[in-house]
């Protein structure tokens, strides 16, 4: 998909070359169009051998049966030892006990920050903790004066929040994730928290709405810090002028407790197999090929994508980064969103209700009472499926 697709076929050559009569034809999709590709390539049996997805397209696929599963294999497999893939990570390839694709690249979320203005407000470090970290953004906004701010926080995104939910405790989904469970005291604790940032002053009501350019105002100090993932790296190192590249850092997240990091959200790429796939042997040797340390850290040169195994963060140095480590700490504490089809329009759901209460379009507890409906209408389907499964076992 995307870039992806374009860069990747830059170590196929040496793959053919290690597997004389095997050839690779690479296709490269947009995005934004890969997903109805996708479906309307399984509708029409056309599917190619091996696919490159996001994580929470595979259960979606999975439900359809149209992804091999890859349990046997990756057991037989030398060259892709378990431990060495994240096992937050990890978890977003398996539904119901079954492994239905291989970690490529890795990202989630943590925090991007202007060291110098922290360090101008008094804040030597990032903290470890959110109290100490609120305490802390108060101090750098007290410092900045308005109209800028501590932190920007995009409504549009609904990563920032369930990031809090789950660190509270939540668990989104109720009833083996048939129902909403967002009215929750662990959801509605994250949700007073994430809305205080907001009504402080911490971050912008607006959003990304008053940003003309988010590097560039980052760059300028309209706002100190921000929430985002690995891609963010490259960017800043090319957009930021070379006076400011040394005054922007990474942390991972503050924790409620003393279990530094707190959890972030496992995300990322994995390569899977189509059932149908007349080739599975040859797309096999491809996977394990690709996920191999040696070409994820060439992968991670073209591209700026993490490798999924631990071992090429070593051999690459990118533990001991000051950019790329902060990713090492985030990606050892990970949790992935429900493995369910319906996730991303849940996703959305709670994206639109959360910028409701922000705005103050809802109250609080309205907002969380709509968003627990909405889903279960999401999820209906998900009950029937459910009931009719269980009447046909009886």
């Amino acid at each position: 998909m995307g870039r992806e697709g374009e860069l990747v076929q830059q170590l196929v050559p040496e793959f053919e070359r290690r597997t004389p009569g095997v050839r690779v034809r690479v296709q490269q999709v947009p995005w934004s169009a890969a997903h109805e590709k996708l479906l309307t390539a399984f509708v029409g049996e056309s599917t190619p051998d091996l696919v490159q997805l996001g994580t929470t397209w595979i259960p979606e696929l999975v439900a359809l049966d149209a992804l091999e599963s890859l349990t046997a294999r990756l057991a037989a497999s030398a060259s892709l030892p378990p431990a060495d893939v994240f096992p937050g990570i990890a978890e977003t390839t398996v539904i119901d006990g079954v492994a239905y694709a291989v970690p490529w690249y890795v990202d989630t979320r943590l925090l991007f920050y202007r060291r110098d203005l922290f360090a101008a407000a008094d804040v030597a470090a990032m903290p470890r903790t959110w109290a100490a970290w609120d305490a802390a953004m108060h101090r750098v906004a007290s410092h900045l004066g308005a109209p800028r701010h501590a932190l920007l926080l995009p409504l549009t995104e609904w990563q920032p929040l369930v990031i809090l939910a789950l660190q509270h405790g939540a668990t989104l989904l109720r009833d083996d994730d048939q129902f909403g469970d967002f009215q929750s005291p662990a959801f509605r604790a994250a949700l007073t928290f994430y809305l205080d940032l907001f009504r402080d002053g911490l971050a912008p009501r607006t959003g990304v709405a008053q940003v003309a350019n988010v590097y560039q105002d980052f760059a300028d100090g309209f706002f100190a810090s921000f929430w985002s993932g690995p891609w963010t790296l490259g960017e800043l190192a090319q957009r930021l002028p070379a006076a400011r590249q040394g005054d922007w850092a990474t942390a991972p997240l503050p924790s409620l407790d003393a279990d530094w990091p707190g959890v972030s959200l496992a995300g990322g790429a994995s390569l899977a197999l189509f059932r149908r796939s007349p080739r599975k042997e040859a797309a096999w040797q491809f996977i394990e090929y690709l996920c191999a340390p040696a070409q994820q850290l060439a992968f991670y040169r073209l591209s700026g994508d993490l490798p999924a195994r631990r071992s090429a963060w070593t051999v690459g140095a990118l533990t001991t980064d000051a950019r790329t480590a902060a990713f090492w700490e985030q990606l050892q504490r990970v949790r992935s969103t429900p493995r369910i089809p319906e996730w991303e329009r849940v996703a959305a759901k709670i994206s639109e209700y959360a910028e409701a209460a922000v705005r103050g379009d809802l109250a609080p507890e309205a907002a969380l009472a709509r968003l627990d409906a909405d889903v279960d209408v999401i999820l209906a389907k998900r009950r029937w499926l459910r009931r009719r499964a269980a009447g046909a076992g009886s």
